[in-house]
């Protein structure tokens, strides 16, 4: 089989617990890319939130992709050229935002630099077996680069297509909640959990593996050049697309069944030990 592409979730793949990249995995990475082989960052993050993770892989010497906002959006790192966008409309974000009034969960929405929120300091949540209290909404701004600003009505203040409602709530009210959030869109737009604590609302048919499509077969990599890696539910996509998934060994269990490999974790160098042996 002859690799053309590595396609690499983030949070949980290419980051360990730390949210750092290894030595190990950094140089494994970027020998691959001078042996022609085109890297590809697929996450949830916004785009702004990746683009370091993009210098420090060298992406922009070898023409890396950005598949940001869980599929929704795809950059050319070298020439900061969009090869694919696909938001939710204005009238189908409102709605969305309107609905989540009833919910106890904090919606957050992203536009040129800003996220916008409801309220900066309500941020806390009780992530339960996952750790201490978090405050989710310094997490994602500082993650994603981004100025905070409220709106105390962010349904009302849309009026600009988002790639993203990103919804974070404690992880057992959000999983009870779950059905109730995404039904009456349901058919209309695709919603999926890309952590215990997020719930993210993307316009349908939006995925990981569909970004891969529209831009990777245009440059001649088919499904069996391509390897991806991931450990979450918004992850199954990409491991089911590319001819060879592999799992890391914290993934979760849904998408271990799907993969054709299983690495070590996040926190071994789960990617250089699985790319030493298939490359």
């Amino acid at each position: 089989m002859t690799i053309k592409a590595i396609v690499l979730d983030i949070d949980g793949t290419l980051l360990n617990n730390e949210k750092q990249i290894s030595k190990r995995t950094k140089d494994a990475l970027i020998h691959a890319q001078k042996e022609g082989i085109k890297v590809v960052l697929a996450s949830g993050r916004p785009t702004p939130g990746m683009m370091h993770f993009a210098a420090e892989l060298k992406m922009h010497d070898y023409n890396g992709l950005l598949v940001s906002y869980n599929g929704a959006h795809v950059l050319e790192v070298a020439t900061q050229k969009e090869l694919f966008s696909q938001p939710l409309t204005v009238e189908t974000s409102r709605a969305i935002l309107e609905h989540l009034k009833q919910f106890d969960v904090k919606p957050m929405i992203a536009n040129e630099g800003y996220m916008y929120v409801n309220d900066v300091f309500d941020g806390i949540l009780n992530l339960g077996e996952m750790g201490e209290q978090f405050n989710i909404i310094e997490y994602e701004a500082r993650g994603g680069h981004f100025q905070l600003c409220e709106k105390a009505d962010l349904a009302a203040f849309v009026d600009f297509p988002l790639h993203k409602i990103l919804v974070a709530a404690d992880p057992a009210y959000l999983k009870a909640n779950a059905p109730k959030i995404l039904a009456p869109f349901e058919g209309q737009v695709s919603g999926v959990f890309s952590a215990p604590m997020y719930f993210e609302f993307t316009d349908l048919g939006i995925d990981k593996a569909n970004a891969l499509e529209q831009t990777l077969k245009p440059l001649g990599i088919q499904q069996e050049h391509i390897v991806s890696f991931g450990d979450g539910h918004n992850d199954l996509s990409i491991i089911n697309y590319a001819g060879t998934g592999v799992a890391m060994g914290n993934a979760v269990p849904e998408l271990k069944a799907a993969a054709n490999k299983i690495t070590v974790s996040n926190n071994e160098d789960g990617i250089a030990e699985a790319l030493a042996e298939l490359l």
